[in-house]
């Protein structure tokens, strides 16, 4: 027993300061894309080409766009045309809506709006999540499930993932949603007792990730359940996520 106690003290205190401070984040991290303002519409095309998912879109006559919710961050537009995008280590990606997450050439997106005030002062200080893994690969997952552990511990802002639909006060939801999935979203949705939210974590959950539009994926959880919060990325880090959640609660500016 002594010898634990003494581990623990040597251990000293381990959670991030966060959101008190900004996150100590790796030199590699890709963050929001940027698209250069000023640069012709043309030197964007081979970002376009290049990117797998779809999410960028260009052509010579058309103003570019990059949709951050079909991204999967892997960077094939920034190597294909580092003039005109280039990845920053910015990690507040969360919007309330899906037109928030489309960047345009010197576009800031603005930051995730908080829920409604009747959300807010029900769960602004204690939400429950069923988090549901809707055949994704499980990267969103493990990166939701890590907040768990002392270095994030959101916990100490009162959100906790729960076992059971039933003791939840919404659902955050992971991978592609196939058809196989469908039907289970939905009874996992309907088992949540009302007021409720719906959280869609990674490119997976927005909008189908590299399987969409395949004949057996639905494109996300939008198309099977309301939802009221898109955190993107491929997957999103553990601080992209906390800080949606903090902003939807309105506990961050």
């Amino acid at each position: 027993m002594w010898s634990i106690i003494k581990a623990r003290w040597r251990q000293g205190y381990r959670t991030a300061p966060y959101p008190a401070r900004p996150p100590a984040l790796p030199d590699r991290f890709r963050g929001r894309p940027e698209l250069t303002a000023g640069a012709p519409a043309a030197a964007f095309v081979p970002a376009a080409a290049a990117c797998p998912t779809g999410a960028f879109t260009a052509s010579a006559g058309a103003p570019p766009a990059l949709d951050l919710g079909l991204c999967l961050f892997c960077g094939a537009c920034a190597a294909a045309c580092p003039a005109a995008v280039n990845f920053t280590s910015e990690h507040r990606l969360a919007a309330r809506h899906p037109e928030n997450l489309r960047l345009t050439p010197g576009c800031k997106p603005p930051r995730a709006a908080p829920a409604e005030n009747s959300l807010r002062r029900l769960f602004g200080r204690s939400l429950r999540l069923r988090q549901v893994c809707a055949g994704g690969c499980g990267a969103c997952e493990a990166d939701s499930n890590v907040l768990g552990v002392p270095t994030f511990d959101m916990g100490r802002f009162g959100i906790q993932f729960v076992a059971s639909p039933r003791h939840a006060d919404g659902l955050l939801v992971t991978g592609p949603v196939p058809e196989n999935m469908r039907l289970a979203l939905r009874k996992t949705y309907d088992a949540v007792p009302e007021p409720k939210v719906v959280i869609a974590v990674g490119a997976c959950a927005i909008g189908g990730g590299p399987y969409r539009d395949h004949p057996e994926v639905h494109n996300g959880a939008a198309a099977v359940i309301p939802v009221d919060l898109f955190i993107p990325g491929c997957p999103p880090h553990p601080y992209t996520i906390l800080d949606g959640l903090l902003r939807f609660l309105g506990r961050i500016p």
